[in-house]
């Protein structure tokens, strides 16, 4: 099947997915509380998370350069900050093309090799679920008399599993050894044919890339300042959630426990493959909203609904006007060509 093909159909799939979700969570809704809910919303709270949203962005465009230098490459931080927005903007409306949009739009505007700033976007995404699973431990931590019942329910029925199937687990982990040996095997054997292949070129290029990524993260000269930019980026995160629980009377009593509850779990909505995070976010939002915290089902789905459509509008009004700046008013010539580094 033709990839173009391939790709539209798996694009179309997961967006009936998010279109079923969101009429999961809408069908039994009685819309006049929900309109009345968003016409008496005080939106000053959701303008100063969307703020909070672009200075956290702002600082990992910050970071981001600190992985770019410590690859002997430069970058304007205006120019790293558009392409982080741009990413945003196409992550929005195609799942997983942001990253391959911000280091597309960096090796044309600034002359950094597309596998070289990969990799340290991947270095970038180790780092973030590296929080994400520390937020996660605290948050099952300090919620515990909400969550734990949850956590064993999934927990206990898989440690019971997989002790009756030991048989069962010990073949398949022992068949993926071999299979494992058998390719290393035939690459080594055929290496010479193999690494001939076009396709062999461009993904060892990419790996080479890839790798080039990681080890940016131990060869930064200033690590410190890394750290401090992710802890900014996350905390930027967490007051940009908590604060539009004051947007609604229902959600105002909410702290910033329950605002990291519910940013590692959105979080898992928007890195789903559906277009925005289109109802996986929703569904997400108000299972944990109404589900866990009592907060009614016409408040859950006007919070919800509220907050990913401003976030929706800030990606997209900040994402074009990022691309019309960079593409069309920005006329400055590429910072490594200004400093003698070529594009390999």
């Amino acid at each position: 099947m033709n990839k173009k093909v391939s790709n539209t159909i798996t694009y179309i799939v997961f967006l009936l997915l998010g279109i079923l979700l969101l009429w999961l969570c809408f069908r039994k809704i009685d819309f006049s509380q929900v309109v009345d809910y968003i016409k008496t919303a005080k939106y000053s709270w959701m303008l100063l998370s969307l703020a909070c949203l672009g200075i956290s962005l702002f600082f990992r465009a910050l970071r981001w350069n600190i992985l770019i230098e410590s690859m002997s490459y430069k970058t304007r931080v205006s120019t790293t900050y558009e392409s982080v927005l741009i990413a945003y903007l196409a992550n929005a409306v195609f799942p997983r093309l942001g990253e391959v949009t911000r280091c597309g739009t960096l090796a044309k505007k600034e002359n950094i090799p597309f596998d070289k700033s990969f990799g340290t976007v991947v270095s970038e995404r180790v780092v973030d679920l590296v929080v994400l699973f520390a937020m996660a431990i605290l948050v099952v931590v300090f919620q515990w008399n909400l969550l734990g019942s949850l956590v064993t329910s999934w927990v206990n029925p898989l440690l019971e599993k997989i002790s009756s199937n030991a048989i069962l687990g010990t073949t398949i982990i022992v068949a993926v050894v071999l299979f494992i040996i058998a390719i290393v095997f035939i690459f080594r054997k055929q290496k010479h044919l193999i690494s001939q292949n076009k396709w062999y070129k461009k993904i060892a290029s990419l790996w080479s890339g890839f790798l080039d990524g990681i080890k940016s993260i131990f060869t930064m000269k200033r690590k410190g300042l890394f750290i401090i930019y992710t802890i900014l980026i996350w905390g930027f995160y967490v007051i940009m959630t908590w604060l539009p629980f004051y947007m609604l009377p229902e959600t105002s009593h909410l702290g910033l426990t329950e605002a990291i509850t519910l940013l590692g779990l959105a979080t898992l909505g928007f890195v789903a493959p559906v277009p925005g995070g289109m109802g996986v976010y929703h569904f997400i939002g108000i299972l944990l909203l109404n589900g866990f915290y009592g907060i009614s089902e016409s408040a859950a789905v006007s919070f919800v609904t509220i907050n990913h459509t401003t976030q929706m509008i800030f990606y997209l009004v900040t994402g074009c006007i990022s691309y019309i700046i960079m593409f069309f008013l920005d006329r400055r010539p590429p910072v490594n060509e200004e400093l003698g580094i070529r594009n390999c």
